[in-house]
């Protein structure tokens, strides 16, 4: 056996040290998981509130009334500044937090942006099909209506 490991004080020594250079081998690896677990999250939050933008973008086209949708995606785009914050400032677990909120945010946002542009492009067909039908009966009806009178005068004149 080696002369380290025959005394108990001299072993418990090496304990000591492998477990202290040990914790900050693992802290430093878990430091950097959490870094790139932060940056995953902001990524994945950057590209849905940019997917949310895109359909608030084509809703608000097709006419739809998209105050409400704006509101969360203004709130959602303040948490991803928080998370910009929090990762630039090296809390990077505050920084995933507040990225998967601004998520959680979105959760179903382009679907009722999708659902607000279906009903204005259905509304905008409803109002071209009466504004076209209503002025042709509108055209028909004043020319019926005009013959009809016409006819009137000249029985009237006739008698």
């Amino acid at each position: 056996m080696n002369k380290i490991a025959k005394s108990p004080s001299n072993l418990l020594l090496l304990i000591v040290i492998s477990v202290f250079s040990a914790s900050i081998f693992m802290s430093n690896v878990f430091a950097s998981s959490s870094e790139d677990t932060a940056a995953a999250s902001i990524e994945n939050a950057e590209n849905t509130l940019v997917s949310a933008y895109q359909a608030i973008l084509e809703a608000e086209q097709a006419g739809a009334n998209i105050s409400n949708l704006l509101t969360q995606l203004n709130d959602a785009g303040m948490l991803l500044s928080r998370a910009h914050l929090a990762y630039e400032m090296g809390n990077f677990n505050s920084a995933r937090n507040f990225a998967v909120w601004c998520e959680g945010n979105l959760t179903g946002f382009i679907d009722e942006a999708e659902a607000l542009k279906q009903i204005a492009i259905q509304r905008h067909y409803w109002d071209f099909t009466v504004n076209v039908v209503g002025s042709a009966v509108g055209a028909v009806a004043i020319i019926m209506g005009g013959f009809v009178f016409w006819v009137f005068l000249k029985k009237r004149e006739g008698s």
